[in-house]
């Protein structure tokens, strides 16, 4: 299941420039990837009960297109591949008008206790291949 957040960029994410700072992309990723988790049903607190945490293990931005202040991004998220302990999330951020300004995110689940990788809990693996 594909997610949408819309955000507008803050004058404090604009750099020198005059865009948005590459850094304030990955925060806006961020937040795309807490709303899926919320709107699937798997809080902080949910993951964290059935042992499992998500962590980012590899970031892969590719900037198309510059981001200034006022402008609407839409923030999209969806489940790209799913693996033993690890999945991707397929993310784009893009103008309202369809332009894309960039996007994929490997994230793996950890036990957090240990902090050591662990399978991917069913329940979340099944949000992940619908």
């Amino acid at each position: 299941m594909e997610t949408a957040l819309e955000i507008v960029v803050r004058p404090t994410e604009v750099d020198v420039n005059g865009h948005v700072n590459n850094a304030n992309y990955v925060d806006y990723m961020e937040w795309g990837r807490e709303e899926w988790y919320e709107r699937q049903g798997f809080p902080y607190a949910r993951l964290f009960a059935l042992g499992a945490v998500t962590v980012t293990a590899n970031l892969n931005l590719n900037f198309r297109q510059e981001c200034r202040q006022g402008e609407f991004l839409v923030i999209t998220t969806r489940p790209e591949r799913l693996g033993r302990t690890s999945f991707a999330f397929h993310q784009e951020i893009r103008r309202r008008d369809g332009t894309l300004a960039a996007g994929v995110i490997t994230v793996v689940t950890i036990d957090p206790a240990t902090r050591k990788s662990r399978p991917v809990p069913d329940e979340l693996a099944a949000t992940c291949r619908s």
